[in-house]
């Protein structure tokens, strides 16, 4: 049932009672690993690893459970392994991930 409310983060999608899903770009072979901001409706993220034999899509993964405080299990690559555009399921609820990106991104998007 919806309760009626606009999901302002483009990047996120709900994907049930408690799992959404986050649509990531990746850049790797950054100095740290952070969210930078969003790039045509995903969560542009800097990544301190590089994209050899999955180093990257690891870290992807560790650093977003680390963030969402979510052990590594509640966040999978869903889609894109071996591409930069990259849709990572996460089992917590969408308000959770929306709060996150809050804290980690500042005010939502307009429009």
């Amino acid at each position: 049932m919806s309760t009626g409310t606009v999901n302002p983060w483009p990047c996120v999608r709900d994907g049930g009672p408690m799992a959404c899903v986050l649509t990531v770009t990746v850049q790797p072979n950054a100095r740290s690993t952070e969210a930078t901001g969003l790039h045509e409706g995903a969560l542009r993220i800097r990544l301190a690893a590089q994209p050899i034999e999955g180093q990257a899509n690891e870290a992807l993964v560790l650093w977003l459970a680390r963030e969402l405080g979510l052990a590594k299990r509640d966040v999978r690559l869903k889609r894109g392994a071996a591409a930069r555009h990259k849709q990572v399921e996460i089992e917590a609820p969408l308000t959770a991930v929306q709060a996150w990106l809050q804290r980690a991104l500042g005010a939502p998007p307009a429009g």
